[in-house]
């Protein structure tokens, strides 16, 4: 069992290592152009002449400074930068949120393995993302208006058709071209008249030296080498870029990309092998979420369409969503969970390990979609932060009224799974909504979450342990279509049906890529090396059947 383990993890390791090797480049430095040492100009062979004078009985020249000057920084783009970097941590801290609330919603006995899963995602999510996920979700495809392949006039017709292109592995490759460009030598400089006397002859003397030691130096400085490098980095680090520079554009993508994954894990908790999950979570995350990421956000079809996800309700929740309905599926109910057509309970484990989860998430949310505005604007970060808390506390409020009605006992997974429900339904609008609209999202979709658990679990009989099929699949859905209903080209703002209909073909289009890429995997997977652990190995549990180890000592 442990042999088989090591070797999937062996060959996934390996797969990534050498799917990254090839493609890591210097930077290239051209040849050409290379300064002349003072004093070559008139024939001379570059020594110092006494005195700092060459044999013409003038001065010796200094080259021509002609690299280009890395560009100054504005205000305004260092605060957009920082504050985008500041909302990736918050990302970043969500992922302690899904291993928290996860841990807490399941049986204690697989508390290791659900903690070693969630570390994994971030790790694998993070590297594979790197090598080629980022150039996958963002390849370059046609702007609104660009230059016309064959004829070169400006057009807006979509002539990659917008489904699929890779920019290439190369994104790793880049970094401090400056702090490997050639540097320029420095001319010294000569002492001046008010240095006489003996002062004087030591000074020039040092002089002397340092200017030998200069001509030696420009003989080897590449300025066209060193005005690329500049260039290069220049290119990615300013408003050559964007708004912000590629290397934190890169960084708050990158704690998204994971996120989809950590919900699959909710799902299939307690009974799935360890080393078949990471093979799913890494295909999963290096292939399916960034191809569907590209149709909106990386400038594809649906973006031409008009389809509309601010920050993920659909790209990266109901993706989570529909990869969680269908592993679950493909697994089946954790050992016990049916007995003879009723179905069981298996109460959570702790419920502040739950409860710290769902406040961890919250408060990265702040980041996630406060970050989304993609720079720091007072006006549209402060409403969105709004509109996320809004709906959030709107969410739990609704799921916790309406277990106390329904069930005659208020239920704290059912308002904890609606806080989240509410966040995940205003995430694709939330800088379109005002704060009544977002209330009104949030309530709907606790309502929503609380019946779509019971649904699922009672009469779809699929086992989700923590809600997570519910929360980002049917509120990802849900907080999609509200863009079309309140958003600012929905049908109550008297723009008509256009623009739910074009969520309604997101919709459709990103889940049934999704459903079929996760059933490909999982049914590969099931046939070759089996998805479930055997029942002994459930019963015993995760931790001791995978790990060898328990979360807590008893």
């Amino acid at each position: 069992m442990f042999s088989k383990v090591r070797l999937w993890l062996f060959a996934a390791m390996m797969t990534m290592t050498m799917m990254a090797v090839p493609f890591s480049s210097a930077i290239a430095q051209d040849a050409d152009g290379e300064a002349a040492p003072v004093g070559a100009a008139d024939g001379s062979d570059g020594e110092a002449m006494p005195d700092g004078e060459d044999q013409g009985g003038t001065e010796a020249p200094a080259p021509e400074a002609t690299a280009v000057t890395p560009i100054a920084y504005t205000a305004e783009f260092i605060v957009n930068n920082l504050w985008i970097m500041i909302a990736g941590m918050l990302v970043f801290i969500m992922h302690l949120g899904f291993a928290t609330l996860e841990s807490g919603l399941t049986r204690s006995k697989n508390t290791v393995n659900i903690l070693f899963k969630n570390t994994m995602i971030i790790c694998i999510g993070l590297l594979t993302y790197g090598i080629c996920g980022f150039n996958l979700m963002y390849p370059g495809f046609d702007g609104d208006i660009h230059e016309h392949s064959e004829t070169g006039k400006l057009t807006t017709e979509f002539e990659d058709g917008g489904v699929f292109a890779f920019a290439g592995f190369g994104f790793l490759a880049n970094g401090n071209e400056l702090a490997t460009a050639p540097a320029r030598p420095e001319m010294p400089e000569k002492p001046g008249d008010d240095v006489t006397g003996d002062a004087r002859e030591v000074a020039m003397a040092r002089y002397d030296e340092a200017l030998s030691a200069y001509n030696e130096a420009i003989k080897d400085f590449d300025p066209v080498a060193h005005e690329k490098a500049v260039t290069a980095f220049n290119a990615n680090t300013t408003q050559e870029y964007a708004g912000y520079t590629l290397f934190t554009d890169f960084f708050f993508q990158a704690m998204f990309a994971a996120t989809c994954c950590t919900i699959v894990s909710g799902a299939v908790a307690g009974r799935i092998k360890l080393s078949s999950f990471l093979i799913f979570a890494t295909l999963f995350v290096t292939l399916s979420y960034p191809i569907t990421g590209s149709w909106h956000w990386g400038a594809g079809w649906l973006n031409r369409l008009g389809f509309y996800d601010f920050a993920g309700s659909t790209l990266v929740h109901s993706v989570g969503g529909w990869g969680a309905l269908v592993m679950a599926i493909l697994l089946g109910a954790r050992k016990g969970k049916y007995v003879d057509g009723e179905v069981k309970a298996m109460p959570a484990s702790s419920m502040p390990l739950a409860a710290i989860g769902v406040f961890l998430l919250w408060f990265g949310w702040f980041g996630f979609n406060g970050g989304s505005v993609l720079n720091a604007d007072p006006g549209l970060v402060s409403l969105t932060l709004v509109t996320t808390t809004m709906a959030a506390a709107a969410g739990g409020f609704s799921a916790a009224m309406t277990s106390w009605v329904h069930s005659s006992k208020p239920d704290l997974s059912m308002s904890l799974n609606g806080i989240l429900a509410g966040l995940v339904g205003i995430t694709a609008g939330a800088d379109q909504m005002s704060g009544l609209d977002a209330i009104f999202i949030g309530l709907i979709a606790g309502v929503i979450v609380y019946f779509a658990v019971i649904f699922i679990d009672t009469k779809l009989k699929i086992d989700d342990p923590v809600g997570a099929i519910s929360v980002h699949l049917m509120c990802g859905i849900w907080g999609t279509l509200c863009v079309g209903i309140f958003g600012a080209k929905g049908f109550l703002s008297g723009a008509g049906m256009g623009q739910l209909t074009n969520q309604l073909i997101g919709i459709v289009a990103i889940g049934a890529f999704t459903v079929v890429f996760c059933l490909i995997v999982g049914l590969t997977l099931k046939s070759t090396v089996g998805l479930r652990v055997s029942p002994e190995e459930e019963e015993k549990g995760l931790d001791i059947g995978e790990h060898g180890m328990q979360a807590y000592a008893h």
